[in-house]
């Protein structure tokens, strides 16, 4: 699969994104989701590098408070995780992507 064309400015949108957003910014767009602060209809398509990295820290802040483990997340947010998180896997299978291939990594495959 060739990786989609990623602009300078712009991000292309979680369901643009490699595999559906199977990606390190898909993966922090899906978390929002997850804590609230996105809505689940939101891509992010179109966004900026700097409200990309605001929402990026907005996460982080969040999994902070639960000490980044899913296990320590309320029932509610652990049940949305796993409903959010079960479906991109599925979406990402379904554009062949195969978890550990990192083909968006920047480590090389002598890693």
């Amino acid at each position: 699969m060739n990786a989609p064309r990623r602009s300078n400015r712009t991000y292309v949108g979680i369901y643009n994104d490699m595999y559906g957003g199977m990606t390190s910014i898909g993966n922090f767009i899906r978390d929002a989701w997850v804590f609230g602060l996105l809505p689940e209809t939101e891509t992010c398509e179109g966004w900026d590098v700097s409200r990309i990295q605001h929402l990026h820290d907005q996460v982080n802040a969040e999994w902070d408070k639960y000490d980044l483990r899913i296990g320590n997340l309320p029932p509610d947010l652990r049940e949305r995780h796993e409903r959010i998180h079960a479906a991109a896997i599925e979406r990402a299978r379904e554009h062949g992507w195969v978890a550990g291939q990192d083909l968006d990594s920047e480590m090389g495959d002598d890693a």
